[in-house]
């Protein structure tokens, strides 16, 4: 392998070849990471079928998103311990662990039993690999971006860490693509198969006949899963040619490196206040918009506004082909104009428009369920009866009158009102002049009143124009293949996701040289990771669960955006008042010492 330039403070010259083709092998690397990393969240939808079946819709769509939160609760300690790790001996072979990590548990993840196999140790082992993936992306990101940067001509570091940026998104369409592929293939080829209940039998409708699952649901899912063993193999290739850091080399040859980076980085005040400021003015709210455009939104256009999962997966597609570009604009742009007052910007705007943005994507994508919304429903309940429905470690059960009620409607995307009812009572439901009883969960009969509160439940809402049934419902946006977009109604969706992204685009691209920016070669690489993972491991990972909880606990499908508007307007204060200006211009390796 040739050796790239170590003269790392002279590095307004172009790139060289060698350098290049090295940036483009660690960008390809982390894409493939993202891929395995991203399969879950574009399926936690069918995964939740399999995985936490015992429990009702609006609780077990809550239970998935979590499960996919898991991963990213634990990014910020394997920011730890590979941050460490790739202070104390090298990028390179940091990042052979991680992807061999990463590859692994998600082949694992395909090879595992349902719960109806396995019961409570299936979800369990599927979290607990969750997390062995939220681990080694906690150390993937830092190293990608520190790497990048170290090889990166001053003048042009946002411009080569934008292609970092870039590779989450594209490890997002990647894992689309693939299931797209996969699911037209094996729903074209094999039949669709009962649906199982919670003890692995055929589920029944209400009017007798049995529910399906396409053949995909049943077991297609797997596919994806077992077929990124091949990715792990060439990943593994890519990041055996690489070659060390040219800035950690040098630092090495002079004996200018940390000992201790974790307590350097984050034991005195002096550098733990940067680690603060980069969190909290940076990427907390980053973070936010990211997930809320990205991931929250194929949630949204799948689950909430119910286009189904093929046509939703379409449309993100050929949004995320079209708003790509952003990463490498903004990159670019802001090492002309800086890094703060674009990332700062995206916050803002995220967070003025997207009360406007999801209404409106309803409005076109489900016109009929739009209509629908404006037709008053009130729930009638006692506020003790009323409990918050998010319990990310499965132990309790919602059987109060009220939760019931709740669950059911937000499970049919229905937009509701709560007043308080009498001490005691059971809650109620209004759907414009119709009035149904709840029950409660525990009574004796419970199974005929859950039989008779969704009959009526469902003919109340059917008569006040909500789309019941699916299949019935001709106005909802639907994409019989990939290229099958061009109508004004498609094409609108496309737009509006392509705005969200161009916003996660405007916040995302200029990060990495921002926070690469921010810290001393010896202590770099742990001190980004921690901010960078608690930002988008906890304030972002935790949207898309978060969001759906406060919307079923509100009864308002869009009150869970509140919830990314207010992080995001907390980064534009604190960034504003405390983000350094300039660092565009910084030579990163003048404070070696520091």
């Amino acid at each position: 392998m040739a050796t790239a330039s170590t003269n790392v403070r002279d590095r307004s010259r172009p790139m060289t070849g060698e350098e290049k083709k090295v940036i483009l092998a660690s960008s390809a690397g982390t894409i493939f990471e993202w891929y395995d990393f991203y399969l879950y969240g574009s399926l936690a939808a069918t995964i939740g079928l399999h995985f936490f079946s015992p429990y009702p819709e609006a609780t077990r769509n809550v239970f998935a998103l979590l499960a996919f939160a898991a991963g990213f609760i634990v990014r910020p300690f394997g920011a730890l311990v590979f941050g460490m790790l790739g202070d104390l001996i090298g990028r390179k072979y940091t990042f052979l662990m991680t992807i061999l990590i990463m590859g692994l548990s998600t082949f694992i993840v395909g090879l595992l039993p349902s719960y109806y196999s396995w019961g409570m140790a299936a979800p369990i082992i599927l979290i607990a690999l969750r997390m062995l993936q939220g681990l080694a992306l906690g150390g993937e990101y830092g190293g990608a971006a520190v790497y990048v940067a170290e090889h990166a001509p001053a003048n042009q570091r946002g411009y080569f860490t934008s292609f970092i940026q870039t590779t989450a998104t594209l490890g997002l369409l990647l894992s689309l693509v693939v299931i797209l592929l996969v699911q037209g293939y094996v729903n074209g080829n094999w039949d669709p198969t009962p649906a199982l209940d919670a003890a692995g039998q055929p589920k029944m409708l209400a009017d007798g006949t049995p529910e399906m699952w396409t053949a995909f649901q049943a077991w297609g899912w797997r596919i994806p899963f077992l077929g990124s063993i091949l990715l792990l193999a060439v990943s593994l290739y890519i990041r055996l040619q690489m070659n060390e850091s040219p800035a950690f080399r040098k630092m090495k040859e002079e004996g200018s490196a940390s000992k201790a980076p974790l307590r350097e980085a984050f034991g005195n005040w002096k550098n733990g206040k940067i680690a603060l400021i980069a969190l909290l003015g940076l990427t907390a709210g980053q973070a936010v918009v990211w997930y809320s455009g990205q991931f929250y939104a194929l949630f949204f256009v799948q689950n909430v506004i119910k286009v189904d999962a093929f046509s939703a997966n379409v449309f993100v597609a050929w949004s995320l082909i079209l708003g790509t570009w952003g990463f490498i604009f903004f990159g670019s742009l802001s090492d002309k104009i800086g890094r703060k007052p674009i990332i700062l910007a995206g916050c803002l705007l995220a967070a003025v428009t997207y009360m406007w943005v999801f209404p409106f994507l309803t409005k076109t994508a489900n016109p009929v369920l739009a209509k629908a919304h404006e037709t008053p429903i009130t729930v009638t309940a006692d506020p003790a009866d009323c409990s918050f429905q998010f319990n990310p470690v499965g132990t309790a059960k919602f059987t109060n009158s009220c939760d019931i009620i709740k669950a059911g409607l937000t499970s049919r995307s229905a937009n509701s009102e709560t007043v308080d009812g009498a001490a005691g009572s059971i809650a109620t439901v209004k759907v414009g002049e119709t009035v149904i009883n709840g029950y409660s969960g525990t009574a004796e009969n419970a199974a005929d009143e859950k039989k008779r509160f969704d009959g009526e439940l469902n003919a109340a809402l059917t008569a006040a124009g909500y789309p019941i049934n699916a299949a019935e419902n001709t106005s909802v946006a639907k994409a019989a293949h990939f290229l099958d977009i061009f109508t004004g109604q498609k094409i609108t969706i496309i737009l509006i996701l392509t705005y969200l992204i161009l916003l996660v685009t405007m916040v995302y691209g200029p990060i990495a040289a921002q926070l690469v920016e921010l810290y001393p070669t010896r202590i770099r690489y742990s001190g980004l990771s921690l901010p960078y993972h608690i930002g988008n491991g906890w304030f972002g990972g935790l949207l898309p669960a978060t969001a759906f909880a406060i919307s079923a606990q509100s009864g308002n499908i869009y009150a869970g955006l509140w919830y990314a508007i207010v992080v995001a307007l907390m980064t534009v204060v604190i960034g504003t008042l405390f983000v350094p200006n300039g660092t565009h211009k910084k030579d990163i390796f003048a404070d070696d010492n520091r």
